[in-house]
């Protein structure tokens, strides 16, 4: 699959000085008198010029007889046989990979976590055996041998590439263990961390080993996401559109409110467009939606009104009695739900409409899904996004499990600036959280 277009920060920061400016600066407009004041949010920028970067390791010949830990982020979904189902991650994962090998390593140790195994109590379930088989098969029919209770120490053949077994199972690792993280860092010369799935978590396998290891730097698929994101997000091409999509406003409430304060155009969808019909005044029958939070909804639609901008309100949806794949759909006004209604996605009328708004657009961050995609009857909105976005000139960028596997359904990889393989990550970089993992990067590079 396509990553897209790769960015260097250089591109995006301010030629005069190398201070972040705060999140959606626009010095066109930031000292004009009456412009919108820009809110206490800012990016939490860690540029990554100011981390060690492998792929500069590698050219200057850094790499070559060094053993090589990799974390990657190979958490992938599987059916209940265990078999793939999407395998973006793995292939994100290989250029880090092939990078270290093509270097001249001595040995490549690559571990990810897989599912929510129980530490200390490993499972066949919990093995990332189909992912190194997986990733076997990317690498021209290469043999990856799967590696248990690594913890203590590995042997690995001069040249050979092993896959250290699902990381999440040795215990410590989420409460970032100090002793797990210093035995983890004194199997390499250099770490690696190229999973921005997991950079917003501080675990002995992301976080630790970074303190401990000789060397700790961002593989190239790490260091590719904050490039992106900051081109989206620290001096967009404008008008900048975001669009958040999900089931609930309370999961998504601190990106909502900051994005906002701050983005040209906002879209919600899903069960969070719901609980804003509510606040419009509309019915929803039996959607799902949190009434609770109406007040929460207004003030995010209050905060957009503003700033002489909108929430877009479905004009139209597609409605049915029951949550099925089989269930009948109906498309009617959004005046006109009825008590037994459950609103599954947007309706061609309002699709449209924001086909067209996003055509118009200089940036474009997604992160979800507009309606039930995985049912054939209730996809058209988020199909018609999906493709407006592919068809817009605008620098795109997308992240969340479901808006990956979204953008895989309707085949629009290589017409999306870039695909963020982080959730998680990708939404706290939204709310202007600091990162761990860049966070440590940052100050050992400085070190």
């Amino acid at each position: 699959m396509s990553r897209g277009r790769l960015f260097k920060l250089s591109h995006v920061c301010n030629r005069e000085s190398s201070t972040p400016k705060p999140l959606f600066y626009n010095p066109a407009t930031a000292r004009q008198p009456g412009a919108p004041q820009l809110s206490h949010f800012s990016f939490k920028v860690y540029s990554t010029m100011n981390v060690i970067r492998f792929s500069d390791l590698c050219a200057r010949g850094q790499v070559a007889g060094k053993r090589v830990f990799i974390r990657a982020d190979l958490n992938v979904p599987q059916d209940d046989g265990g078999n793939i189902t999407e395998d973006t991650r793995v292939r994100a994962s290989i250029p880090c990979i092939q990078m270290a090998l093509d270097a001249g390593a001595a040995a490549v140790m690559v571990t990810s976590h897989l599912g929510r195994p129980t530490e200390g109590a490993f499972t066949p379930a919990d093995s990332l055996a189909p992912v190194a088989a997986r990733m076997g098969e990317l690498m021209d029919g290469r043999t990856i041998p799967v590696v248990a209770n690594w913890v203590d120490g590995v042997t690995v053949a001069p040249g050979q590439l092993v896959m250290l077994e699902n990381c999440r199972v040795n215990k410590g690792e989420k409460k970032n263990d100090e002793a797990l993280a210093r035995k983890m860092a004194a199997l390499c010369d250099i770490f690696v961390h190229d999973a921005f799935g997991t950079a917003h978590r501080a675990e002995a396998s992301t976080y630790g080993i970074a303190e401990y290891a000789p060397i700790a730097c961002a593989g190239p698929l790490l260091a590719a996401e904050m490039d992106a994101i900051s081109k989206a997000l620290l001096a967009p091409k404008r008008p900048l559109v975001a669009i958040v999509a999900g089931s609930k406003v309370s999961t998504k409430l601190t990106i909502l409110k900051s994005l906002a304060e701050n983005v040209d155009q906002l879209i919600v969808g899903g069960g969070i467009a719901n609980t804003f019909m509510l606040a419009a005044g509309l019915k929803i029958g039996k959607s799902l939606a949190e009434p609770d939070l109406l007040d929460q909804a207004k003030a995010v639609i209050e905060a957009m009104k503003a700033r002489g901008a909108a929430v877009p309100i479905p004009t139209d949806v597609v409605t049915a009695k029951t949550f099925s794949a089989d269930a009948e759909a109906t498309v009617k006004a959004a005046t006109d739900v009825a008590d037994d209604d459950l609103i599954l996605d947007i309706g061609p009328q309002t699709a449209q409409a924001l086909a067209d708004q996003l055509k118009k657009a200089g940036t474009i961050v997604w992160n979800g899904p507009v309606g039930v995609f995985e049912f054939a009857a209730f996809e058209n909105g988020t199909k018609v996004i999906a493709q407006a976005i592919a068809g817009s000139s605008a620098f795109s960028i997308a992240g969340g499990g479901d808006t990956l596997a979204a953008i895989a359904k309707y085949g629009i990889q290589d017409k999306v600036g870039y695909i963020s393989t982080g959730g998680g990550a990708f939404l706290e970089v939204l709310e202007g959280k600091t990162l761990p993992a860049f966070e440590v990067l940052t100050r050992r590079a400085a070190a």
